[in-house]
């Protein structure tokens, strides 16, 4: 049986096949084809036709939804429905201006015009009784409208909903009788939550994405059952689970931040594995770097975010996206990655990024048409790349392009030679990531030197030792094929499913919430034909007048009062003997599926120098070239050891040991580094 990881990125879709029987791993990585991300995918199966039958799962990764929402390009047409008088919800919002001191500054175009906006008269209170009941006339005449003007969706979110959905149960139910075909998000299906602008603006996103995704998941369904390939077809959701194309389909958001979960699962299953309980991950790929925590094998976990946000040194700029209620995993991101520009500003001062060349047409060195120098080429330009080839030797590089990128954007401008050029590009990438590493570790009150970092991604172990350096980490883990280390992570989750209940009481007895939504997720996965499930417990609370909630693991008799202040003091440094109020319950269900696995590759070895040296080349290394050791990673056997400065090559990434640090492969297949 294989089991097939597919992670579509800016630069490179990268595939992972995992052979259960012979416990082999296999992977391909090629350019994506950023305007039909399924032609990469069918390239990178076109080998594994012949065993199509043996295929038991794909799962798959894709940034579709979030390129969606940059570039408002195939969202749906979508139409919304709200009670008379929050026409304007969706610009009013939380009044968060992304420039505070700027007087031009412009929110994100909402996604619903406001001649698509409508209104109907209708009040649900907030205990859930009926003040007022649902203009079913008015509603009809929306109704008909909607189907008039062609909208391929619709988002009805009605205030208060989230405690008694009988109105938009009703709009729904007149807009099928009025033939309305398209798709349809109900506020409380989608985020049966307070807060009514943050509910209503999820649903309209889940709205907006949802024909997009739902035709592309089918469409590449479809291309792969035509190849012969009739495996279930998985999708990574933000919140580290999967889920099948159809709940994918009609939730859309729960895939938005789809990408960029995948390295962080990999990390947790690699990290037990090893038995280390604290890892700082370092994904750097072709067009972002990201950067993650995991402690005792729990990533960081938020429950809102803005899709197609803007970020500044990783930060989230609020008021700069579209708020999403959904469970996502708390990554710190930058635009630092191989693709990323530099360039000269107004100023004579040397800049990188955010701009990358992405795939298309990719760094200089590629020889697409690119003639911006990137980070890729300024590495190139060091020695620290093979200026020859990439894959293995299946993508060829042009050294010379990458040369005169660097020299003629960047070298001739500051009047300085190309090497210190290339060396500025590099260190100022650097700093930028090292931005992102703060944040998720010494921001959130975490020490670096206590973590190990894994640093992964086709670029990630390029820059690691430098980046260790700079924020004092002394041990670095970088596991077998980092450059696709996250495709791997696909095979390591469970699907799961997301259920929320309101519970908005200072009676600190959940369990009656608890009751309702096990019993809830019981028939919903059940009528899904799952009969093999379990659930993680949560609730959101607060000392009552707070604004916001923390989340709690919930096991029956714990101490409720005990347990929110103790982690209130850790997160904010104080607890309060304010009445605690209990906001949400929820409920994580989880679905077992079948995962990859790893066994170390030969009992212990002694250790043993490395000696199989392939090559050597002048790299750059602090400020000076120094002739180099070159090793091909797949000669180097568990027990193999050596010490920088040093290339090590592979077919998806190198790493580059900087002076001062030693090396050694484990049984596992992992390069462990370490500082003197």
């Amino acid at each position: 049986m294989l089991y097939v990881g597919i992670d579509v990125g800016g630069t490179f879709t990268d595939l992972v096949v995992f052979d259960v029987e012979s416990g082999d791993t296999q992977v391909i990585k090629i350019p994506t084809t950023p305007a039909n991300p399924e032609t990469a995918i069918l390239q990178a199966m076109e080998g594994y036709q012949d065993k199509a039958r043996d295929i038991a799962s794909i799962i798959h990764a894709t940034t579709i939804a979030t390129n969606a929402l940059i570039t408002h390009r195939g969202l749906a047409k979508t139409a919304l429905i709200t009670n008379e008088g929050f026409r304007d919800l969706l610009e009013i919002g939380r009044q968060r201006r992304p420039e505070i001191y700027s007087l031009l500054t412009r929110r994100p175009e909402p996604l619903v015009k406001r001649a698509h906006r409508f209104t109907v008269r209708g009040r649900i209170l907030p205990d859930g009784r009926e003040l007022e009941p649902l203009d079913i006339n008015s509603l009809r005449k929306i109704s008909r409208k909607i189907v008039r003007l062609g909208f391929q969706s619709v988002a009805i979110a009605f205030l208060n909903s989230y405690v008694n959905p009988s109105h938009e149960r009703q709009a729904e139910r007149i807009l099928r009788e009025e033939r309305f075909r398209g798709h349809m998000s109900l506020s409380s299906d989608v985020n049966r939550e307070y807060r009514e602008y943050e509910r209503t603006s999820t649903t309209v996103v889940n709205s907006s994405l949802s024909s997009l995704v739902s035709t592309y998941l089918e469409n590449l369904r479809t291309s792969l059952n035509e190849e012969g390939i009739l495996a279930p077809l998985y999708v990574m959701n933000s919140n580290g689970g999967v889920s099948n194309v159809r709940y994918a389909s009609q939730y859309p958001i729960s895939i938005i931040e789809s990408g960029p979960a995948a390295g962080i699962l990999a990390s947790k299953y690699l990290a037990r594995i090893l038995s280390i309980n604290k890892v700082i991950t370092f994904d750097m790929g072709g067009t972002t770097a990201k950067a993650g925590t995991i402690e005792h094998g729990e990533p960081d976990t938020a429950y809102e975010f803005e899709a197609a946000g803007k970020t500044h040194s990783g930060r989230s700029t609020k008021g700069s996206g579209y708020p999403v209620r959904y469970p996502f995993l708390d990554l710190a991101e930058v635009s630092a990655g191989g693709g990323t520009m530099a360039w000269i500003d107004d100023g004579g001062a040397l800049r990188v990024g955010p701009h990358s060349a992405a795939a298309d047409p990719g760094p200089a060195a590629y020889g697409k048409g690119g003639s911006e120098p990137t980070v890729t080429d300024a590495n190139i330009v060091l020695g620290r790349i093979n200026p020859s080839y990439l894959l293995g030797g299946k993508m060829r590089i042009y050294g010379d392009l990458a040369f005169r990128a660097v020299e003629e954007k960047v070298a001739k401008k500051l009047g300085m030679d190309v090497y210190r050029a290339s060396e500025g590009i590099v260190r100022l990438v650097n700093s930028s990531m090292s931005k992102a590493i703060s944040i998720v570790s010494l921001e959130r009150g975490r020490d670096p030197r206590d973590f190990v970092l894994f640093a992964f991604g086709g670029a990630g172990p390029l820059h690691a030792c430098e980046l260790a350096e700079e924020i004092s980490v002394d041990r670095i883990v970088i596991p077998e094929h980092p450059g696709i280390f996250s495709a791997y992570g696909l095979l390591t989750v469970d699907m799961t499913r997301e259920f929320s209940l309101p519970v908005m009481s200072t009676n600190l007895d959940p369990e009656p919430a608890f009751s309702e939504l096990r019993k809830t997720a019981e028939k919903t996965l059940t009528e899904e034909g799952f009969t093999r499930f379990s659930f993680e417990e949560l609730l959101d609370s607060r000392y009552k007048g707070q604004s916001f909630e923390i989340t709690l693991r919930y096991t029956r008799g714990m101490d409720l009062r005990e347990a929110f202040d103790e982690k209130h003091r850790r997160i904010y440094g104080y607890s309060s003997p304010d009445p605690i109020e209990l906001v949400n319950a929820k409920i994580k269900a989880i679905v077992p599926v079948e995962k990859i696995s790893i066994q170390e590759k030969v009992p212990a070895l002694p250790r043993q120098r490395a000696e199989e040296v392939s090559a050597s080349r002048d790299v750059l290394f602090s400020g000076s070239f120094v002739k180099v050791p070159l090793y091909e990673r797949v000669t180097l056997r568990p027990g193999s050891y050596g010490k920088g400065p040093c290339i090590i090559e592979e077919y998806d990434s190198t790493t580059a040991v900087s002076p001062k640090w030693n090396w050694e492969v484990d049984g596992f297949g992992n390069i462990l580094l370490k500082r003197e």
